[in-house]
């Protein structure tokens, strides 16, 4: 191992140094950390192949998001000439993309008014909503997107009507619908929400079932999948901690 580190320095520093750092940003399974630091130069060109390369992929993502604001830009000029539903509503959706929920919920406002057929705009108009603490306010659109198509987005319609009932106290009302859901759906989302429904009514263990569910799909999981699933695998493991066993 001395001698790896040898062909390597002094860059074997710096490889393990960006080993660490894309470690601790996107937290994977904590062997890794063991890995870069035990086998050294060589275990943090293993981390970094095996974890870091697959991000690379991801840096389109950055140059998709100066093409969206410019997008954005031009729709809000274009808006003053022709206010269209179907503007407001592509406005809308980039909004949220781009994490501007108070806006977004605007955009979809003022698409509804104008053409209020689509159930697209409804949905997300809920989920801004719900995304900004107003669950009140999602439970129309989203009872009126379930109503018409219960399917709606792969189910998730649904689960976040049982989630936005959950949250204005119509717990009974959320757990039957939320039972129905998990008969098909499989959404970590989901099965977390659920589990927080079950918690705040003190039934622990069934909480803990639930969030348990999340982490045991992770071991059947290609590594794309388990990379954009970690968020959820860190929710499913903080509220294990959380309740009592």
């Amino acid at each position: 191992m001395s001698l790896i580190s040898h062909l390597f320095y002094p860059w074997g520093f710096l490889l393990q140094g960006l080993a660490i750092v894309h470690f601790i940003r996107q937290r994977p399974s904590g062997y890794w950390l063991c890995i870069i630091l035990m086998l050294g130069p060589l275990g943090a060109i293993i981390y970094l192949c095996t974890e870091a390369l697959p991000d690379v992929g991801r840096m389109g993502q950055s140059f998709k998001l100066f093409s969206r604001r410019k997008r954005i830009g031009r729709l809000e000029l274009e808006i003053r000439d022709n206010p269209s539903a179907g503007n407001y509503e592509e406005l809308g959706d980039l909004y949220m993309e781009d994490g501007k929920l108070a806006l977004a919920r605007i955009a979809f406002d003022k698409a509804i008014s104008a053409r209020a057929d689509t159930l697209d705009a409804f949905y997300r108009r809920g989920i801004c909503a719900i995304q900004l603490g107003d669950a009140c306010a999602a439970l129309p659109d989203l009872e009126r997107v379930v109503e018409k198509d219960p399917d709606f987005d792969f189910r998730r319609a649904a689960a976040l009507l049982a989630h936005a009932y959950s949250l204005t106290g119509q717990k009974q009302r959320a757990e039957t619908l939320f039972r129905h859901v998990t008969l098909t759906s499989t959404a970590s989302e989901t099965y977390l929400n659920f589990a927080s429904l079950l918690a705040s009514e003190g039934r622990h263990g069934e909480a803990r079932a639930w969030a348990q569910k999340v982490l045991d799909k992770k071991p059947t999981m290609p590594g794309y999948l388990r990379r954009r699933e970690r968020p959820w695998f860190r929710s499913a493991n903080a509220m294990l901690k959380r309740l009592p066993a």
